[in-house]
């Protein structure tokens, strides 16, 4: 399955600086995003920690190799799990900045992460950065968000529209530099031809609604790089109230 990609990100309208960090590598058809936070430009240097040393990982091990840092899962493929161990060591280095210069203390960041080989596409996460796929003109989320909010649609506390207007809605629960060892969520989804994978921060999902991201991306379906504008665009025309960053992956 040969797989094409396109990523953009931008500040938005009210923030002076763009905490967000992406990465389409894709000869390893590794695919990332990142959201930042911690204030004096750390949720940068966060978000850029953790997508730098995924990278590095997945780009150094192969599947039939390597001493694996963290417990294999045979829950998943070596694929996934590769995934995986890389997120863990991402959180692992932000935790080690921190220690190295006070400054630091307290940024943190999310992380979705996207791995293919030619038949299935691994996905883990930390946070409320999200996946979806578009199939059959149907969007669907891969990613359960780790926030309050979500945790609270889950118990039955709120409806997925009280969420969405909550004003705890950013209020997350997981995340890259938050405890010594982090839990990513993993999936993995077999690929079909014309499959569109968007992974992308809250910066986006927050402006712009469910139905309106499956309208532009369809609409766009051959241009990824025109379907990341209109993506951008709309989020900054509703308001543009966080960084905004969208990766487009395509399945061919």
């Amino acid at each position: 399955m040969e797989l094409k990609a396109y990523g953009l990100t931008h500040v938005g309208r009210q923030r002076q600086h763009n905490e967000d960090s992406f990465l389409v590598e894709s000869d390893a058809r590794l695919y990332l995003v990142a959201d930042g936070m911690g204030g004096h430009a750390a949720g940068e240097i966060a978000s850029r920690i953790a997508v730098d040393s995924i990278s590095e990982f997945v780009l150094h091990t192969k599947e039939e190799e390597g001493t694996w840092p963290h417990a294999y899962d045979e829950h998943y493929k070596r694929l996934t799990n590769r995934l995986m161990a890389a997120v863990r060591i991402a959180n692992t280095r932000v935790l080690e900045a921190m220690r190295k210069d006070a400054r630091l203390r307290g940024m943190g960041t999310t992380v979705v992460a996207c791995l293919a080989d030619e038949e299935t596409m691994s996905v883990a996460h930390v946070g409320d950065s999200r996946v979806y796929l578009i199939r059959d003109n149907q969007l669907s989320r891969i990613t359960n968000d780790h926030s309050w909010v979500f945790e609270q649609v889950q118990a039955g506390m709120l409806t997925e529209a009280e969420a969405e207007k909550h004003p705890l809605r950013n209020v997350i629960t997981r995340a890259l530099g938050g405890a010594l060892q982090v839990s990513p969520d993993a999936s993995e989804i077999e690929m079909k031809n014309g499959d569109v994978y968007l992974l992308c921060s809250d910066g986006l999902t927050g402006m712009v609604p469910e139905d309106e991201i499956l309208r532009l991306v369809t609409k766009n379906e051959g241009n990824l790089e025109q379907a990341c504008q209109e993506l951008i665009d709309t989020a900054n025309e509703r308001g543009g109230i966080d960084n905004i960053t969208a990766v487009l992956v395509r399945a061919e």
